[in-house]
């Protein structure tokens, strides 16, 4: 193949990629936040689940493309789905907190999702720095969450400095924390970017998937694109949110210390009641298991269940399947529209 054939192949990719692509439908708004929700392929269960993703990143990831879709998996299994997206924050942004992001943000969100079901109770999933929410917002309002199901969340930094070397980061590539706090307002993108691929150097995501076999498959190439476009499209973060989970956090651990302060309400991980499955994966260089594990011995959930599986910190979400431990867990901790 000639080179200028090579290129116009790799352009007709580009020109055919989609994402997001389940059907959904706009519950609420505020600011850049949406909330969103894709009905159930076929409604099997009255239990919905409420899906919270990280700041970090966009969350296109859980519905990346057909077949590649956390949130298509669920519809088709029969659950209406709730997301709650952050989308993009700009300046105008700079003075949302972490008690906005729980109190403003996830509760009026749960609130306005349990009123668009019709119940009382959901399930609710938070994946990565999005299960660190769950886990604050379970454990201060716990009433309407009957389950609770985290993939690899950072919880315990007692022995991990991955906030410190973001910190050294930004110190390097600008002038201090406190300049962009007063000039800026904003973390930009690149910084996220940068920190994430130092916290996991040598090796990154993007080098794991990077050497995996090439494909003759177009379609294979193509969510090979749209994997590594998502990893590198990092977005801009509240400085004054960045700085609370750097230092509250990362840095003096007070989530685990039960120290953690929200809209000045402690928050006591021993309130944490509802039925919890936790599932970390044995690649992740992002979110290391040490960082998870921890939550187990502080819950008062009765019901708890911890799982290790195969994988890197997003496989999960690509995989197009739930695995049968979750699917199983799910579903009998779930009220189906024949029960009364």
């Amino acid at each position: 193949m000639r080179r200028d054939e090579g290129d116009k192949k790799e352009k007709s990719i580009k020109i055919n990629r989609k994402v997001g692509v389940s059907t959904r439908e706009v519950v609420w708004k505020r600011n850049k936040t949406v909330l969103w929700y894709y009905p159930a392929s076929k409604k099997v269960y009255r239990t919905p689940l409420f899906l919270v993703y990280s700041l970090i990143n966009e969350a296109y990831i859980l519905d990346l493309a057909p077949g590649m879709s956390m949130i298509e998996t669920f519809t088709d299994k029969g659950y209406d789905v709730y997301l709650l997206d952050f989308g993009r924050p700009g300046y105008e942004d700079k003075d949302v907190s972490l008690d906005d992001y729980i109190m403003s943000y996830i509760k009026t969100g749960v609130d306005r999702a349990l009123r668009h079901a019709q119940t009382m109770e959901m399930s609710m999933v938070g994946y990565c720095l999005g299960g660190t929410l769950a886990v604050i917002y379970t454990a201060i309002i716990n009433e309407s969450i009957k389950n609770l199901i985290l993939f690899a969340p950072p919880l315990d930094f007692s022995s991990y400095d991955v906030f410190p070397n973001w910190f050294q980061v930004l110190k390097n590539d600008s002038s201090s924390v406190d300049q962009l706090l007063n000039d800026y307002g904003m973390i930009p993108s690149k910084f996220i970017n940068t920190g994430l691929r130092l916290a996991t150097s040598p090796f990154t995501i993007s080098s794991k998937l990077a050497s995996l076999t090439p494909s003759r498959s177009e379609k294979t190439n193509v969510k090979r694109q749209l994997v590594n476009e998502w990893l590198s499209s990092h977005i801009p973060f509240s400085a004054l949110t960045l700085r609370q989970l750097m230092d509250d956090l990362g840095g003096k651990n007070k989530l685990m210390e039960n120290k953690l302060k929200i809209q000045g309400k402690t928050v006591y991980l021993s309130n944490l009641k509802a039925n919890l499955l936790v599932i970390s994966t044995t690649d992740d260089l992002i979110v290391p298991e040490k960082l998870t594990y921890p939550i187990m011995n502080k819950v008062s959930s009765i019901d708890k269940t911890y799982k290790r599986v195969k994988g890197g910190h997003i496989s999960l979400a690509l995989k197009g399947e739930l695995p049968y431990f979750m699917e199983k867990w799910l579903h009998d901790r779930s009220i189906s529209v024949n029960e009364t």
